[in-house]
C-alpha cells in the first residue's frame, strides 16, 4: 500500500495495474452452466420427460426464471457501480445452457428416447398371422412376430409423396389372398412412389418375419392416404391397417434407439464441458486485459 493511501484507493482499477483474478467467479461460471444444462438435458431427454412432461418444461421455464433473476441482479449491480462483468457472463451462459438443453433434450427425446418408451410399453405379439388377423385385434401392437411364410409383398407396394415419399407395402401370408389387407411394412423415401418398388426396411432379408410399430403420428396420415392409394390401384381392401418397420429382431432395433439417446445424452455433455471451459478461458483473458475481475 503506498504511504498515506487507504484501502479502497490501493484496490481501485488504475491504468497499468491488474486486479488479482476472482477464482471463486471463474470456478462457478466453469461449472454451474454446465451442472444446469446435465440437469435439464437428462430430465427433457429421457424417462422423466416420459412419465411427467407438463414438470419437465415446468423445470425448464425455471430455469428462465433463474436466468431472468441473475440478469435483473446484474443491472442493479451495475446501477450501484458495482463491476457485473462475470455476472453477466454467467447470465449468457445460463441462458445458453438451459435453452441448447431443452432443444437438445427434446429432439433427442422425440426421435430416440420417445420411440423407444412407446413400444415398450406396448403388447408384443407373437404367431400373427396376416391372413386370419385383423388389424383390429392388434391396435395395441409394438412387436409382432409373423407366422412362418410371412412375407413383404412388393408387388402391392405404393408411395404418397409429400416433401417425403411415404412408403407401404402390404405384409402377406405366402399363397394367402386375405380378405382385408391390415398389416402394412412402411419406411420413408425408399421407394419411388409410382411403381410397386419397395425397399424399404429388411424387406429382402429372408428371415425378416417381424415388425416394429410406427409410432410417429405426424407420419401415420400420410401411409394411410398410401394405403388408400394401393387399395384403389390394385383393387384390395385395408378395414384397419397397421403400420410396422419390417426387420428380424425388433429388440435389437429398439435398444439401438436406447443405445443412440444415451450416446447422444453423453457427447452433449462432453460438448458442453469443452465449450463452457472455452469461453470461461476466453472471457478471462478479456476480462484480464481490462483488470476488471470482480464478481
Amino acid at each position: 500500500m503506498l504511504p498515506g493511501g487507504d484501502l479502497k484507493s490501493a484496490t481501485m482499477f488504475t491504468p497499468g495495474k491488474r486486479k488479482r483474478m476472482n477464482l471463486v467467479a471463474i470456478l462457478l461460471n466453469v461449472f454451474v452452466p454446465w451442472v444446469v444444462f446435465c440437469v435439464l438435458f437428462a430430465l427433457v431427454s429421457f424417462s422423466f420427460h416420459y412419465q411427467h412432461p407438463t414438470w419437465t418444461w415446468v423445470f425448464v421455464v425455471l430455469g428462465y426464471v433463474g436466468v431472468l433473476a441473475l440478469a435483473i441482479f446484474t443491472w442493479r449491480t451495475k446501477q450501484r457501480n458495482g463491476d457485473p462483468m462475470w455476472f453477466g457472463f454467467a447470465v449468457l451462459a445460463l441462458f445458453v445452457a438451459v435453452t441448447l438443453a431443452a432443444l437438445l433434450g427434446d429432439m433427442n427425446f422425440w426421435y430416440n428416447m420417445q420411440p423407444f418408451y412407446d413400444i415398450e410399453n406396448l403388447n408384443t405379439y407373437p404367431n400373427v398371422d396376416p391372413s386370419v388377423d385383423r388389424g383390429q385385434q392388434r391396435m395395441d401392437a409394438g412387436r409382432a412376430y409373423f407366422t412362418q411364410g410371412t412375407k413383404v409383398d412388393v408387388t402391392k407396394s405404393m408411395g404418397f409423396k409429400n416433401l417425403d415419399i411415404y412408403c407401404v407395402a402390404p405384409i402377406v401370408k405366402t399363397g394367402e389372398k386375405p380378405d382385408t389387407y391390415d398389416f402394412w411394412a412402411v419406411g420413408t423415401n425408399c421407394c419411388s412412389g409410382n411403381s410397386p418398388d419397395f425397399r424399404c426396411g429388411q424387406y429382402a432379408n429372408p428371415r425378416a418375419r417381424s415388425g416394429l410399430r410406427l409410432m410417429r403420428e405426424d407420419q401415420r396420415a400420410f401411409y394411410r392416404l398410401a394405403v388408400q392409394q394401393a387399395e384403389a390401384a390394385y383393387k384390395i381392401t385395408a378395414s384397419h391397417p397397421v403400420f410396422f418397420y419390417w426387420l428380424q429382431d425388433p429388440v435389437a432395433e429398439m435398444e439401438s434407439w436406447k443405445e443412440k439417446g444415451r450416446r447422444n445424452f453423453m457427447i452433449g455433455v462432453l460438448a458442453c464441458s469443452v465449450f463452457n471451459l472455452f469461453a470461461v478461458i476466453c472471457a478471462t483473458i478479456g476480462f484480464s486485459k481490462i483488470g476488471r475481475f470482480t464478481w
